[in-house]
């Protein structure tokens, strides 16, 4: 079951789900850099953000304090989220949606201010650690709705009956186990990418 063949595999089934939660993290992007009424909203999630940036940049050693806890935040999430999932699918939309939007708003916001900066920021500070950060969180938030549907499926057997629900939850659980672990290496990798090689381009 944790052979990486059987972990793609699974996924491949989930192709479906991961598409659809492509589409809600790029409308969210679209949402966040093109309605101006988020932007109080957006700026109070990033200003929470800059304190504890801001905390650790004190602390005695600023790139593992990073390092940990940009892993931890987005661990944390991204494998909660596939199972608060099953409360019908709603918590991975909204998580897509909020990560898009401050996505999008920092990009149009970058934008602004030139092509330079906006190089700097997407080329630099975002795609070294950001093409694995958001395809673990895709992935997560893919098999959260995969989730949502099969409780939805649970409700549907009260009327119709039909055996066999429970045992294909139980092995669905089973399947997220090796992908939660697909996720955290991902995670891991990015954290790691994050707080040096992100903050070394940075810094240049």
């Amino acid at each position: 079951m944790f052979a990486p063949r059987e972990v793609f595999r699974h996924l491949r089934t989930m192709r479906h789900y991961i598409a659809f939660s492509t589409i809600f993290l790029l409308a969210g992007i679209v949402v966040g850099a093109t309605n101006p009424a988020l932007e109080s909203f957006i700026n109070s999630q990033m200003s929470g953000l800059r304190q504890i940036a801001q905390n650790i940049d004190n602390s005695s050693n600023p790139t593992l304090f990073l390092m940990l806890f940009i892993f931890f935040n987005n661990a944390i999430k991204a494998i909660l989220v596939m199972y608060i999932g099953s409360l019908f699918g709603i918590v991975p939309i909204v998580f897509l949606a909020i990560n898009g939007m401050m996505l999008g708003y920092l990009v149009h916001k970058t934008a602004e201010q030139g092509s330079g900066e906006l190089f700097t920021i997407v080329v630099k500070g975002l795609l070294p650690h950001g093409i694995i950060e958001l395809a673990a969180i895709v992935i997560a938030c893919a098999y959260g709705l995969r989730f949502g549907k099969m409780m939805l499926s649970g409700l549907g057997t009260l009327f119709t009956r039909r055996s066999g629900w429970g045992q294909e939850l139980e092995q669905y659980v089973l399947r997220t186990l090796p992908v939660m672990a697909l996720i955290v290496i991902m995670l891991i990798i990015a954290a790691v990418i994050e707080s040096t090689v992100t903050v070394w381009l940075l810094g240049k």
